[in-house]
């Protein structure tokens, strides 16, 4: 799945569910996952969202899947890299966020609060 192509999904379904507030934050961080799968993976990439109720509010889950087995791993970027900052993005940006093995390759995941 191209970076434009998981951006537009999310951003659609976010509209659709009436959750524009949290759009820009969710495709910036779907698009650094999606990228991140893209230069270390080869095969199918697979974008899931969903919505969930959560005490005073809600929780946008947003998972992305690739076949490479490997977990993802958090570096320190120094300020001169070109790359290497997505999982720091994600992990600052986002309320939680993982992965998990799956039966082929793993899903990387992170969670948003919304309003209900």
């Amino acid at each position: 799945m191209p970076v434009r192509t998981a951006r537009s999904l999310v951003r659609r379904t976010l509209r659709g569910w009436g959750l524009d507030s949290v759009g820009d934050i969710a495709a910036l961080l779907v698009s650094e996952l999606v990228t991140n799968a893209l230069r270390h993976a080869t095969g199918p990439i697979g974008v899931r969202l969903v919505r969930r109720p959560s005490g005073s509010g809600g929780v946008l889950l947003v998972e992305v899947s690739d076949p490479l087995p490997d977990p993802p791993r958090e570096r320190v970027a120094r300020p001169g890299d070109e790359d290497g900052r997505g999982l720091q993005l994600v992990a600052s940006s986002a309320s939680r966020w993982g992965s998990r093995p799956g039966e082929v390759g793993k899903t990387v995941w992170f969670e948003l609060a919304v309003p209900v």
